[in-house]
Formats: C-alpha cells, structure tokens, sequence
C-alpha cells in the first residue's frame, strides 16, 4: 500500500483517486501517523474495457436503424 502525506494528498487528489479507482489502496498520513486510507468500495467490480465493447459489437451485429425509426424516437422524446 502506498503512503502519502496529508499536504500531499490535498493537493493531488485527482491523480489519487484515478489510482484508487484502478484498484490501488492508499494510506493518507499526517506527520508520518496514517489517518485514513483511500480504497476502492466494496462489491464495485470493474469490467474489461475491451470484454464490454466487444459485447457492444455483438448486440449491435445484424442490427439496423433507418432513418423513419430515428425520427419516430426524437418525436417520442419530444412529447
């Protein structure tokens, strides 16, 4: 787990949180005493990027839209 300082971590918060969004733990100290610790939450499971488009792909195959249907939907959404 890393370690970073509190003065730190206020001022890189973004960059921590893309981490620990990755995956990563990280413990928060102040004056070398840690704090608290950045975690991702529990039962949040990541998916492949690349599984989940190709899945996208195969729901698409075979799939069309013509332009009569396109219009119905914008007049739907506008009622």
């Amino acid at each position: 787990m890393t370690s970073v300082g509190a003065y730190q971590a206020k001022t890189h918060l973004p960059e921590l949180l893309d981490r620990v969004a990755k995956g990563e733990r990280i413990c928060i100290t102040r004056h070398g005493v840690p704090v608290a610790v950045l975690h991702p939450p529990e039962g949040v499971v990541r998916r492949d990027l690349k599984q989940v488009i190709d899945e996208i792909r195969s729901f698409r195959a075979g799939r069309r839209v013509g332009w009569r249907e396109i219009r119905s939907w914008i007049a739907e959404g506008r009622d």
